[in-house]
């Protein structure tokens, strides 16, 4: 399998004197980078006038970034990050894929916008071919500008079908920032919002590392955490409940892959009770565990899958809902409530299809996969052997979770859950050791995720679990003193 889908030109990059304001493309041209004037220009402007999400603002100092190629992107300094958080896990394809920029600008000259009651052929070309992808009878797409709204949208077609008002949900979840996404979150995001949609409840999903069902095994977990779905659904009124919305493999707050078992068992219990059962996809679907959607791996159909992220890489803002038959056809002669100026933008659609067409060449599903198992999976493992502080890692394809604790035996967290200020100082220091050497990692609470661009060649795969390796050891340190 080749490894040259798209080189980085990482390796090129120094911090020489001579060289430290340029950067090398996927061709080998250096160019050159913004001086120190026009990063502090940036700087200012930022500090100034931009207001950042999830963020006390007095309390941050954000990186400019002047470049991206590939699975590498460069401050003006001319420092070169191997981008392991593929930024917020979008960034499929990588930093400026020419596929995806070309398809922006053709479109851009064609038509660059049209209102979503009007027929698109990029819209309707992108639609077919998520259809086609989906599993059993999910044959229709509302586009939507990002994964919130996408929740958003799914939770209001399934209240409008079953008419009920309840959503479950997982506490260890995230769906979105807008009023019934945040709420749907179980993370601690969602506190400060509160109130916000009251029809919301939560359950516990399967965690074998951190069972709380008391399971030694998977097959104990599946069956007790479905114990517990199921009496949730009982004290809370099945005939209240509209969905269940589960990330079909659990993102920020964990990388949890179900196990085997589980997300059949949600199936059985929404058919049981009539719920529609909603896949939120937004983070997984699009190729980023080696399927077009997560779903498929685990042989499961929902009734709504949610997406955005890997769709087009997040080069312009978009997701959606895919549709079965048996939602759909309940708006066939009742109006659906709701909708977007920009659904289905043709600047959004228009890498959207360029997207599929990159992964059919290139074989980017097959690829993920390979690497997943030959490389990253087994890397991980020995860390894990290595080094006292990984208490659990776990994952597929390109989406895996290291998880760091002081005391294997009692599995303590490396740092308290939501920790921040001096509490979350041992991750701070993993990840200063991280982008000192150059990779800009993925933290969250007490865990490192591995999420690059799925167009990562393996060579630069490979130096970023390096970089990992060696910065455990700051981990390690911690735990011995």
């Amino acid at each position: 399998m080749t490894d040259t889908l798209i080189p980085t030109g990482a390796d090129e990059a120094t911090t020489d004197a001579a060289t430290a304001a340029s950067y090398v493309d996927r061709t080998g041209t250096r160019h050159p980078l913004p001086d120190a004037a026009a990063e502090a220009q940036v700087r200012a402007d930022d500090r100034a006038h931009v207001f950042h999400s999830w963020s006390a603002q007095a309390l941050i100092d954000p990186l400019p970034v002047a470049a991206g190629e590939g699975a590498t992107f460069w401050d003006y300094q001319g420092n070169a990050y191997l981008d392991f958080s593929s930024q917020l896990v979008n960034l499929n394809l990588g930093h400026q894929h020419p596929d995806l920029v070309a398809a922006i600008q053709q479109q851009a000259g064609r038509l660059a916008t049209i209102q979503p009651s009007m027929a698109s052929d990029v819209r309707g070309d992108l639609a077919r071919r998520i259809a086609e992808v989906a599993p059993g009878d999910l044959d229709k797409v509302f586009f939507t500008n990002g994964g919130a709204d996408a929740n958003e949208y799914a939770v209001r077609m399934a209240r409008a079908v079953t008419g009920r008002r309840k959503v479950l949900s997982m506490y260890r979840s995230y769906h979105g920032g807008t009023a019934t996404a945040i709420s749907l979150t179980g993370d601690p995001r969602r506190w400060a919002n509160e109130p916000s949609d009251g029809s919301v409840a939560h359950f516990l999903g399967p965690y074998p590392y951190r069972s709380s069902f008391h399971a030694s095994n998977e097959a104990e977990e599946t069956e007790r955490a479905l114990a517990h779905l199921e009496q949730v659904i009982t004290l809370e009124g099945a005939n209240t409940i509209a969905a269940i919305i589960i990330e079909t493999v659990v993102g920020t707050n964990g990388v949890l892959v179900p196990p085997a078992g589980y997300l059949q068992g949600v199936r059985a219990l929404a058919d049981k009770y009539g719920i529609v059962y909603i896949a939120d996809e937004v983070m997984v679907g699009f190729g980023r565990i080696g399927e077009w959607f997560a779903v498929n791996h685990f042989g499961v159909t929902p009734d709504l899958i949610t997406f955005a992220k890997g769709v087009n890489s997040g080069y312009a803002p978009l997701g959606g809902v895919v549709i079965s038959d048996r939602i759909a056809s309940h708006f066939d002669t009742v109006a659906f409530m709701g909708g977007l100026t920009y659904s289905g933008h043709p600047l959004a659609c228009a890498p959207g299809v360029a997207t599929f067409e990159v992964f059919e060449r290139d074989g980017i599903l097959e690829r993920v996969r390979d690497l997943g198992e030959r490389v990253v999976g087994p890397r991980l493992r020995a860390m894990a052997e290595r080094h006292p502080s990984v208490g659990d890692v776990r994952g597929l394809g390109l989406f895996w979770a290291i998880e760091l604790v002081r005391d294997r035996e009692t599995r303590e967290p490396l740092v308290p859950f939501n920790a921040s200020g001096a509490d979350a100082a041992p991750m701070a220091k993993v990840a200063a050791a991280c982008k000192q050497a150059g990779l800009w990692p993925f933290i969250h609470f007490n865990r490192m995720h591995v999420a690059p661009p799925l167009v990562i060649s393996e060579d630069d795969l490979v130096r970023g679990l390096d970089i990992i390796d060696a910065a455990l050891d700051v981990a390690d340190a911690e735990i011995a003193g």
